[in-house]
Protein backbone atom coordinates (compact mmCIF):
# COMPACT_ATOMS: atom_id res chain seq x y z
CA UNK A 1 0.00 0.00 0.00
CA UNK A 2 1.69 3.28 -0.96
CA UNK A 3 1.20 5.33 2.14
CA UNK A 4 1.77 8.93 -0.12
CA UNK A 5 -1.29 8.55 -1.43
CA UNK A 6 -3.03 9.55 1.93
CA UNK A 7 -1.06 11.92 2.60
CA UNK A 8 -2.59 15.73 2.26
CA UNK A 9 -0.25 19.03 1.18
CA UNK A 10 -0.99 21.58 3.92
CA UNK A 11 -3.22 24.18 2.51
CA UNK A 12 -1.64 27.13 4.21
CA UNK A 13 1.70 25.83 2.68
CA UNK A 14 0.30 25.88 -0.68
CA UNK A 15 -1.02 29.29 0.05
CA UNK A 16 2.94 30.46 0.55
CA UNK A 17 4.46 28.53 -2.14
CA UNK A 18 1.89 30.01 -4.73
CA UNK A 19 2.65 33.60 -3.44
CA UNK A 20 6.24 32.90 -3.61
CA UNK A 21 5.95 32.02 -7.11
CA UNK A 22 3.57 34.63 -8.19
CA UNK A 23 7.22 36.87 -6.38
CA UNK A 24 9.33 35.20 -8.63
CA UNK A 25 7.98 35.73 -11.60
CA UNK A 26 7.34 39.60 -11.32
CA UNK A 27 10.41 40.29 -10.07
CA UNK A 28 12.61 38.11 -12.79
CA UNK A 29 10.08 39.90 -15.66
CA UNK A 30 10.48 43.12 -14.11
CA UNK A 31 14.15 43.13 -14.30
CA UNK A 32 14.32 41.40 -17.51
CA UNK A 33 12.21 44.36 -18.84
CA UNK A 34 14.48 46.80 -16.52
CA UNK A 35 11.07 48.27 -14.67
CA UNK A 36 11.22 49.91 -11.60
CA UNK A 37 10.36 47.38 -8.90
CA UNK A 38 10.94 47.36 -4.73
CA UNK A 39 11.40 51.41 -3.41
CA UNK A 40 12.80 50.29 -0.14
CA UNK A 41 14.77 47.36 -1.00
CA UNK A 42 16.50 49.61 -3.53
CA UNK A 43 17.73 51.54 -0.17
CA UNK A 44 18.76 48.76 1.31
CA UNK A 45 20.66 47.93 -1.79
CA UNK A 46 22.32 51.16 -1.95
CA UNK A 47 22.88 50.98 1.54
CA UNK A 48 24.87 48.31 1.38
CA UNK A 49 26.80 49.60 -1.71
CA UNK A 50 27.88 53.11 0.60
CA UNK A 51 29.51 50.00 3.06
CA UNK A 52 31.11 48.57 0.14
CA UNK A 53 32.18 51.34 -1.56
CA UNK A 54 33.71 53.09 1.39
CA UNK A 55 30.82 56.29 1.81
CA UNK A 56 29.14 58.07 3.98
CA UNK A 57 25.81 56.00 5.12
CA UNK A 58 23.80 58.89 6.05
CA UNK A 59 24.54 61.28 3.50
CA UNK A 60 23.07 61.16 0.04
CA UNK A 61 23.05 57.61 -1.51
CA UNK A 62 24.90 57.67 -4.85
CA UNK A 63 23.76 53.45 -6.10
CA UNK A 64 20.05 54.60 -5.84
CA UNK A 65 18.67 54.03 -8.74
CA UNK A 66 17.59 56.64 -11.01
CA UNK A 67 13.83 56.11 -10.88
CA UNK A 68 14.04 55.77 -7.05
CA UNK A 69 13.17 58.87 -5.01
CA UNK A 70 16.41 60.40 -2.68
CA UNK A 71 15.48 58.81 0.18
CA UNK A 72 17.82 59.09 2.94
CA UNK A 73 19.67 55.42 4.66
CA UNK A 74 17.41 55.19 8.20
CA UNK A 75 18.52 51.87 9.98
CA UNK A 76 21.40 51.20 11.83
CA UNK A 77 25.28 50.53 10.66
CA UNK A 78 24.34 46.84 11.57
CA UNK A 79 21.76 46.69 9.26
CA UNK A 80 23.73 47.85 6.48
CA UNK A 81 26.29 45.19 7.03
CA UNK A 82 23.49 42.64 6.41
CA UNK A 83 22.35 44.67 3.35
CA UNK A 84 25.88 44.21 1.76
CA UNK A 85 24.68 40.86 0.52
CA UNK A 86 22.39 42.36 -1.59
CA UNK A 87 24.90 44.78 -3.83
CA UNK A 88 25.59 41.11 -5.84
CA UNK A 89 22.13 41.10 -6.83
CA UNK A 90 20.18 43.09 -9.25
CA UNK A 91 17.56 45.83 -7.82
CA UNK A 92 14.78 43.71 -8.75
CA UNK A 93 15.88 40.55 -7.66
CA UNK A 94 16.82 42.51 -4.34
CA UNK A 95 12.88 42.99 -3.98
CA UNK A 96 12.24 39.95 -5.12
CA UNK A 97 14.37 38.04 -2.87
CA UNK A 98 12.84 40.03 0.26
CA UNK A 99 9.52 38.94 -1.05
CA UNK A 100 9.79 35.41 -1.35
CA UNK A 101 10.95 35.74 2.36
CA UNK A 102 8.05 37.74 3.33
CA UNK A 103 5.13 34.61 2.28
CA UNK A 104 7.25 31.77 4.83
CA UNK A 105 7.85 35.06 7.18
CA UNK A 106 4.12 35.37 7.75
CA UNK A 107 2.70 31.72 7.89
CA UNK A 108 5.72 31.44 10.53
CA UNK A 109 3.97 34.77 12.42
CA UNK A 110 0.61 33.74 12.11
CA UNK A 111 0.66 30.10 12.33
CA UNK A 112 0.89 30.67 16.48
CA UNK A 113 -1.63 32.54 16.59
CA UNK A 114 -4.45 31.31 14.80
CA UNK A 115 -6.71 27.81 13.97
CA UNK A 116 -5.21 25.40 11.88
CA UNK A 117 -8.53 24.93 10.32
CA UNK A 118 -8.86 28.98 9.41
CA UNK A 119 -4.55 29.45 8.36
CA UNK A 120 -4.96 29.13 4.83
CA UNK A 121 -8.00 31.74 4.19
CA UNK A 122 -6.17 33.61 7.03
CA UNK A 123 -2.96 33.61 4.83
CA UNK A 124 -4.90 34.39 1.56
CA UNK A 125 -6.36 36.77 3.18
CA UNK A 126 -3.47 38.31 4.59
CA UNK A 127 -1.98 40.01 1.63
CA UNK A 128 -5.46 41.99 0.98
CA UNK A 129 -4.16 43.83 3.71
CA UNK A 130 -2.46 46.83 3.01
CA UNK A 131 0.17 46.51 6.04
CA UNK A 132 1.37 43.39 3.84
CA UNK A 133 0.85 44.05 0.72
CA UNK A 134 2.92 47.73 1.24
CA UNK A 135 5.60 45.85 2.59
CA UNK A 136 5.92 43.20 -0.29
CA UNK A 137 5.39 45.51 -3.03
CA UNK A 138 8.02 48.14 -1.19
CA UNK A 139 10.61 45.25 -1.09
CA UNK A 140 10.34 46.18 3.17
CA UNK A 141 12.24 43.58 5.77
CA UNK A 142 8.59 43.99 7.96
CA UNK A 143 7.32 40.61 7.99
CA UNK A 144 10.76 38.97 8.50
CA UNK A 145 11.45 40.73 11.15
CA UNK A 146 7.96 40.24 12.90
CA UNK A 147 8.48 36.73 11.99
CA UNK A 148 12.00 36.67 14.15
CA UNK A 149 10.55 38.34 17.26
CA UNK A 150 7.64 35.52 16.92
CA UNK A 151 9.91 32.78 16.74
CA UNK A 152 11.93 33.81 19.58
CA UNK A 153 9.10 34.62 21.84
CA UNK A 154 6.83 31.63 21.17
CA UNK A 155 8.47 29.17 19.14
CA UNK A 156 11.65 29.20 21.48
CA UNK A 157 9.73 30.41 24.81
CA UNK A 158 11.54 26.90 26.62
CA UNK A 159 14.87 27.33 24.62
CA UNK A 160 18.39 28.87 26.40
CA UNK A 161 18.70 30.70 23.14
CA UNK A 162 15.34 32.50 23.67
CA UNK A 163 16.62 36.46 23.21
CA UNK A 164 19.12 36.14 20.93
CA UNK A 165 16.96 36.44 18.23
CA UNK A 166 15.09 39.62 19.65
CA UNK A 167 18.61 41.66 20.33
CA UNK A 168 19.64 40.83 16.25
CA UNK A 169 16.89 42.53 14.71
CA UNK A 170 16.45 44.99 17.59
CA UNK A 171 20.19 45.89 16.22
CA UNK A 172 18.54 45.99 12.74
CA UNK A 173 15.61 48.28 13.31
CA UNK A 174 15.48 49.50 17.10
CA UNK A 175 11.67 49.07 17.81
CA UNK A 176 12.11 45.55 18.73
CA UNK A 177 13.78 46.77 21.75
CA UNK A 178 10.29 47.09 23.20
CA UNK A 179 10.27 43.25 23.12
CA UNK A 180 13.60 43.32 25.41
CA UNK A 181 11.29 45.49 28.38
CA UNK A 182 8.35 42.84 27.29
CA UNK A 183 11.09 39.92 28.68
CA UNK A 184 11.70 42.09 31.90
CA UNK A 185 7.85 42.68 32.52
CA UNK A 186 6.74 39.27 32.44
CA UNK A 187 10.07 38.11 34.45
CA UNK A 188 12.27 36.58 31.99
CA UNK A 189 15.40 38.05 33.33
CA UNK A 190 17.72 35.43 31.86
CA UNK A 191 16.03 36.03 28.37
CA UNK A 192 16.18 39.57 28.01
CA UNK A 193 19.78 39.63 28.98
CA UNK A 194 20.40 37.43 26.54
CA UNK A 195 18.64 39.85 24.00
CA UNK A 196 20.19 42.73 25.60
CA UNK A 197 23.43 41.37 25.13
CA UNK A 198 22.91 40.27 21.38
CA UNK A 199 21.83 43.80 20.53
CA UNK A 200 25.06 45.66 22.35
CA UNK A 201 27.43 42.72 20.96
CA UNK A 202 25.53 43.37 16.80
CA UNK A 203 26.01 47.28 17.20
CA UNK A 204 30.00 47.01 18.49
CA UNK A 205 30.88 44.86 15.93
CA UNK A 206 29.43 47.21 13.52
CA UNK A 207 30.48 50.36 15.32
CA UNK A 208 34.14 48.91 15.18
CA UNK A 209 33.75 47.99 11.19
CA UNK A 210 32.47 51.78 10.61
CA UNK A 211 33.18 53.60 13.49
CA UNK A 212 32.10 57.11 11.56
CA UNK A 213 28.89 55.98 10.47
CA UNK A 214 28.05 54.76 13.88
CA UNK A 215 28.86 57.59 15.31
CA UNK A 216 26.58 59.93 13.26
CA UNK A 217 24.03 57.30 13.45
CA UNK A 218 24.14 57.50 17.29
CA UNK A 219 24.33 60.82 17.60
CA UNK A 220 22.53 63.10 14.69
CA UNK A 221 20.64 59.70 12.15
CA UNK A 222 19.14 58.56 14.94
CA UNK A 223 16.27 61.53 15.26
CA UNK A 224 15.74 61.13 11.61
CA UNK A 225 15.24 64.83 10.88
CA UNK A 226 13.90 63.95 6.84
CA UNK A 227 10.61 61.39 8.37
CA UNK A 228 10.22 64.23 11.12
CA UNK A 229 8.77 66.57 8.87
CA UNK A 230 6.08 64.26 7.59
CA UNK A 231 5.29 62.96 11.25
CA UNK A 232 1.57 65.04 10.71
CA UNK A 233 0.96 62.54 7.13
CA UNK A 234 -2.02 60.45 7.24
CA UNK A 235 0.67 58.03 6.47
CA UNK A 236 1.74 57.66 10.09
CA UNK A 237 -0.81 56.05 11.99
CA UNK A 238 1.27 56.50 15.49
CA UNK A 239 -0.21 58.57 18.50
CA UNK A 240 2.78 61.15 17.74
CA UNK A 241 1.50 61.54 14.11
CA UNK A 242 -2.62 61.54 15.71
CA UNK A 243 -1.45 64.29 17.62
CA UNK A 244 0.47 66.26 15.06
CA UNK A 245 -2.48 66.38 13.12
CA UNK A 246 -5.16 67.52 15.60
CA UNK A 247 -3.10 69.37 18.27
CA UNK A 248 -1.99 72.65 17.64
CA UNK A 249 1.83 73.11 17.95
CA UNK A 250 3.52 74.49 20.81
CA UNK A 251 4.12 72.96 24.97
CA UNK A 252 0.82 71.18 24.64
CA UNK A 253 1.72 69.18 21.89
CA UNK A 254 4.60 68.08 24.13
CA UNK A 255 2.66 67.43 27.10
CA UNK A 256 -0.06 65.73 25.04
CA UNK A 257 2.48 63.30 23.34
CA UNK A 258 4.18 62.41 26.01
CA UNK A 259 1.81 62.52 29.18
CA UNK A 260 -0.58 59.92 26.92
CA UNK A 261 2.29 57.85 25.71
CA UNK A 262 3.40 57.48 29.39
CA UNK A 263 -0.14 56.88 30.02
CA UNK A 264 -0.35 54.00 27.24
CA UNK A 265 3.13 52.58 28.40
CA UNK A 266 2.01 51.98 31.99
CA UNK A 267 -1.68 50.23 30.49
CA UNK A 268 0.08 47.69 28.17
CA UNK A 269 2.85 46.93 30.84
CA UNK A 270 -0.04 46.11 33.78
CA UNK A 271 -2.30 44.21 30.97
CA UNK A 272 1.44 42.33 29.71
CA UNK A 273 1.67 41.23 32.87
CA UNK A 274 -1.85 40.43 33.94
CA UNK A 275 -1.97 38.66 30.05
CA UNK A 276 1.47 36.29 30.78
CA UNK A 277 0.04 35.29 34.64
CA UNK A 278 -3.10 33.96 32.73
CA UNK A 279 -1.31 31.81 30.75
CA UNK A 280 -1.91 34.01 27.52
CA UNK A 281 1.14 34.84 26.46
CA UNK A 282 0.51 35.21 22.92
CA UNK A 283 -2.13 38.19 23.38
CA UNK A 284 0.37 39.65 25.72
CA UNK A 285 2.66 39.87 23.19
CA UNK A 286 0.53 41.76 20.55
CA UNK A 287 -0.42 44.43 23.28
CA UNK A 288 3.21 44.79 23.38
CA UNK A 289 3.77 45.04 19.31
CA UNK A 290 0.41 47.07 19.77
CA UNK A 291 2.17 49.38 22.25
CA UNK A 292 5.14 49.89 19.99
CA UNK A 293 3.33 51.34 17.13
CA UNK A 294 1.36 53.71 19.12
CA UNK A 295 4.25 54.88 21.25
CA UNK A 296 6.88 55.20 18.50
CA UNK A 297 7.28 58.45 16.89
CA UNK A 298 6.86 56.94 13.46
CA UNK A 299 4.78 54.20 12.41
CA UNK A 300 4.15 54.03 8.81
CA UNK A 301 0.75 52.17 7.37
CA UNK A 302 3.39 49.32 6.36
CA UNK A 303 4.44 48.74 9.82
CA UNK A 304 1.76 47.67 11.36
CA UNK A 305 1.86 43.72 9.96
CA UNK A 306 1.20 42.84 13.53
CA UNK A 307 -2.72 42.77 12.48
CA UNK A 308 -1.89 39.94 10.50
CA UNK A 309 -1.31 37.78 13.94
CA UNK A 310 -3.99 39.92 15.88
CA UNK A 311 -6.73 39.06 13.54
CA UNK A 312 -5.77 35.79 13.37
CA UNK A 313 -5.67 35.81 17.46
CA UNK A 314 -9.55 37.26 17.74
CA UNK A 315 -10.67 34.58 15.15
CA UNK A 316 -9.57 31.96 17.25
CA UNK A 317 -11.09 33.34 20.40
CA UNK A 318 -14.60 33.94 19.06
CA UNK A 319 -14.14 37.20 18.29
CA UNK A 320 -14.75 36.87 14.83
CA UNK A 321 -16.38 39.84 13.83
CA UNK A 322 -14.30 42.12 15.65
CA UNK A 323 -11.48 39.96 13.31
CA UNK A 324 -13.51 40.88 10.16
CA UNK A 325 -14.05 44.67 10.99
CA UNK A 326 -10.20 44.74 11.85
CA UNK A 327 -9.86 42.95 8.30
CA UNK A 328 -11.81 45.15 6.50
CA UNK A 329 -10.61 48.56 8.11
CA UNK A 330 -6.97 47.52 7.39
CA UNK A 331 -7.19 46.83 3.86
CA UNK A 332 -6.11 50.59 2.77
CA UNK A 333 -9.07 52.31 1.76
CA UNK A 334 -9.01 54.76 4.75
CA UNK A 335 -5.81 56.42 4.32
CA UNK A 336 -6.70 56.78 0.27
CA UNK A 337 -10.14 58.08 0.96
CA UNK A 338 -9.02 61.60 3.11
CA UNK A 339 -7.23 64.25 2.19
CA UNK A 340 -3.65 63.87 3.02
CA UNK A 341 -0.51 65.71 2.38
CA UNK A 342 0.85 68.95 2.72
CA UNK A 343 -0.36 69.58 5.87
CA UNK A 344 -4.57 69.03 4.74
CA UNK A 345 -5.08 66.84 7.66
CA UNK A 346 -5.27 69.34 10.21
CA UNK A 347 -8.52 70.38 7.95
CA UNK A 348 -10.08 67.24 8.55
CA UNK A 349 -13.52 67.22 9.36
CA UNK A 350 -14.82 64.74 12.15
CA UNK A 351 -15.66 62.02 9.72
CA UNK A 352 -12.29 62.58 7.99
CA UNK A 353 -10.42 62.14 11.31
CA UNK A 354 -12.27 59.27 12.36
CA UNK A 355 -11.44 57.31 9.14
CA UNK A 356 -8.22 58.86 8.85
CA UNK A 357 -6.96 57.69 12.25
CA UNK A 358 -8.33 54.29 11.85
CA UNK A 359 -5.63 52.15 12.30
CA UNK A 360 -4.93 53.86 15.78
CA UNK A 361 -8.41 53.92 16.99
CA UNK A 362 -8.74 50.00 16.08
CA UNK A 363 -5.78 49.91 18.21
CA UNK A 364 -7.18 51.31 20.84
CA UNK A 365 -10.66 49.24 20.42
CA UNK A 366 -8.86 46.12 20.48
CA UNK A 367 -6.61 46.65 23.36
CA UNK A 368 -9.83 47.79 25.47
CA UNK A 369 -11.22 44.07 24.69
CA UNK A 370 -8.54 42.47 26.37
CA UNK A 371 -9.27 44.40 29.41
CA UNK A 372 -10.99 42.32 32.02
CA UNK A 373 -14.50 42.97 31.52
CA UNK A 374 -14.42 44.45 35.27
CA UNK A 375 -11.82 45.70 37.21
CA UNK A 376 -12.50 46.01 40.81
CA UNK A 377 -10.29 48.17 43.50
CA UNK A 378 -10.35 47.64 46.70
CA UNK A 379 -9.65 50.91 49.28
CA UNK A 380 -10.15 51.01 53.00
CA UNK A 381 -11.62 47.44 53.14
CA UNK A 382 -14.20 48.37 50.50
CA UNK A 383 -14.24 46.87 46.93
CA UNK A 384 -14.90 48.98 44.02
CA UNK A 385 -15.76 48.63 40.08
CA UNK A 386 -14.90 51.65 38.31
CA UNK A 387 -15.04 49.70 34.41
CA UNK A 388 -17.46 47.18 32.91
CA UNK A 389 -16.33 46.97 29.22
CA UNK A 390 -19.50 45.36 28.60
CA UNK A 391 -20.94 48.85 28.13
CA UNK A 392 -19.14 50.06 26.01
CA UNK A 393 -18.55 47.45 23.35
CA UNK A 394 -21.51 45.63 21.72
CA UNK A 395 -20.92 41.34 23.06
CA UNK A 396 -20.46 40.15 20.28
CA UNK A 397 -16.81 42.60 20.24
CA UNK A 398 -16.19 41.02 23.74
Amino acid sequence: MDRSRGRRVDPALMVVGGAMTVFALVALVRWMRELPLGVDSAVYRAGGFAVVEGESLYSPLRALPEWAPELPFTYPPFAALLFTSLTALPTQLCWGLLALASAPSLYFALRPFADRAHLPLLLLGAFALQPVWQTVGLGQVNLVLMAAVVTDMVLLRESRWRGITIGIVAAVKLIPLIFIVHLLVVRRTADAARALAAFLGATAFATAVLPVDSVRFWTSAIFNDHFAEMKGWVGNQSWQGFVARTVPEGRTTTVVIVGFGAAFAALSIWLVRRLDRAGDDRAALLVTAGCSLLISPISWTHHWVWVVPAIGCLAAGGRRVLALVIAVLFTGWTVAVVPGGGGAERDWNLAEALIGNGYLIALLVAGLTRLPRRITLYTSGRRTSFLDVRRVLPASFV
